[in-house]
């Protein structure tokens, strides 16, 4: 089986939502700022010039990322693999795409938020150049206690 990563279309919608809300539920909760997100992704990141992609594996909806625009960089966020495709590579094969989208849109770099719980996400996320830097007070999640950057 091959995974195939595919644009935003709004019939994957509820997949953004219900992915996302499941594994933040798991390690945390739904906070107002992601229910705003989850709930109109198209006018919270697409009509703001973000972009949302999904993975499909055997036909069906794996997984799903962001990049949100947030006028100097861009985010990536909301990362989710469905728990009955995890470990299959899905989730490095989401961030390898989003990488290599960055670079072709020669963007300066992606920065990322995370909890310091998340080890195996973070480790990834240092395995693929990604490096810590000072997080904000103001941040728009409750939960983030790291930021990261990676350079392109």
């Amino acid at each position: 089986m091959t995974i195939e990563i595919i644009p935003f279309e709004e019939k994957y919608e509820t997949y953004f939502y219900d992915l996302n809300v499941a594994w933040l539920e798991k390690y945390f909760y739904v906070e107002p700022y992601d229910e705003k997100v989850l709930s109109n992704p198209v006018e919270n990141i697409i009509d703001k010039g973000g972009f949302i992609f999904f993975a499909k594996y055997d036909n069906k909806i794996a997984g799903t990322v962001a990049l949100k625009n947030q006028h100097s960089f861009f985010e990536l966020t909301k990362m989710a693999v469905s728990p009955k495709f995890q470990g299959l590579g899905i989730g490095k094969k989401l961030l390898e795409f989003c990488i290599n989208f960055a670079t072709k849109k020669s963007w300066e770099s992606i920065t990322l938020y995370s909890h310091r719980s998340l080890v195996n996400a973070l480790h990834i996320y240092k395995k693929y150049g990604f490096k810590e830097i000072p997080l904000e007070k103001d941040v728009h999640y409750e939960r983030a206690d790291i930021k990261m950057r990676l350079k392109l």
